[in-house]
């Protein structure tokens, strides 16, 4: 009797515990990301609502050299404070004294290391939005410090979340030979070419293709945008192109479907909230780790006026196993 009293006591605490609603902290302020996601996680009305966490605490952040962060992260920050009641702090550990996880969301990618260096120091499991960094070392760098700390990161772009994105990495056509996606692929000085907006159709391709990438090449369209061309192991080929809208292809050994689609923010932050429930990512970091390569790679092959770059080689010279 008293061991089943027990059980039912333990069995109780657990479940409570599991529904716990997790206390979330933001990086940045400078992202429309910042406010999307907030509604979806704090207001139980939002279309889409994503229950289990709430944003409560923030560290402002802000780059005055990149025009969208210095002109809208005041904005944001304001409406973070008085639609949901976000408290800010002056330093990121401060922060994380105040939380169960973090979303790192700077639309600079080039502070993200040294921002997430005291979360993942914390011991904070750690989101980071698109661009995961400013360059690939960087990446690098947070991945293995995470991993010297025991402490789970992910990154990722919406665009992964595409219903029929995923309805092909998970077989609707097959093993896929042929994929290409499309995204705008808006430049910022201060980034690699696709780092800053192409990432979102990148991010597409690699759900569809996996990793396996060996070389890549990038050229100039006749209209004058970019496109990039990877080959992967066992002759397969992934093709991101720069286009207005977020669209695409997939052709496997059992037909060809549309990929590429968005389908909002909501997939996305579901999996981040399960990812901080678990403290397991959603998918494997080496595929972030291809991403970021392909388009570190996509560069330096128009360095070269088009000659195939080995992503293999690009690790390795980013002190990558």
């Amino acid at each position: 009797m008293k061991a089943t009293c027990l059980a039912a006591v333990l069995s109780l605490f657990a479940t409570t515990l599991s529904a716990a609603e997790l206390r979330l902290g933001m990086i940045g302020l400078d992202t429309s990301h910042v406010v999307a996601f907030t509604k979806l996680l704090n207001d139980p009305n939002a279309k889409g609502h994503v229950p289990g966490a709430k944003v409560v605490a923030a560290f402002k952040g802000g780059s005055p050299d990149v025009e969208s962060s210095a002109t809208r992260v005041d904005k944001f920050t304001e409406q973070l404070e008085k639609e949901f009641k976000v408290k800010l702090y002056p330093t990121i550990e401060e922060m994380c004294q105040q939380v169960d996880a973090v979303l790192l969301e700077s639309v600079d990618g080039r502070p993200h290391l040294w921002q997430a260096v005291p979360v993942i120091l914390a011991g904070k499991p750690l989101f980071i939005d698109k661009p995961m960094a400013g360059s690939l070392g960087d990446a690098l760098a947070i991945f293995k410090l995470a991993e010297r700390h025991q402490v789970p990161v992910f990154s990722s772009s919406s665009l992964r979340y595409g219903t029929k994105t995923q309805a092909a990495r998970n077989g609707a056509v097959g093993k896929v030979a042929y994929c290409e996606t499309t995204s705008p692929a808006s430049l910022e000085p201060h980034h690699p070419d696709l780092f800053w907006y192409g990432i979102h159709g990148v991010e597409a391709l690699f759900t569809v293709m996996g990793t396996g990438c060996e070389t890549v090449v990038r050229r100039t369209t006749a209209e004058g945008k970019i496109e990039v061309e990877g080959a992967w192991q066992g002759g397969r080929t992934g093709i991101f192109r720069e286009a207005k809208g977020y669209t695409g292809k997939a052709k496997g050994d059992k037909g060809e479907m549309e990929v590429g689609a968005s389908d909002g923010y909501a997939p996305l932050v579901a999996d981040i909230v399960k990812f901080f429930q678990t403290g397991k990512p959603p998918f494997p970091r080496e595929e972030t780790i291809e991403i970021l390569a392909f388009m570190e790679a996509a560069d330096e092959s128009k360095r070269l006026g088009g000659q195939p770059v080995n992503l293999r080689e690009v690790l390795k010279r980013n002190g990558w196993k």
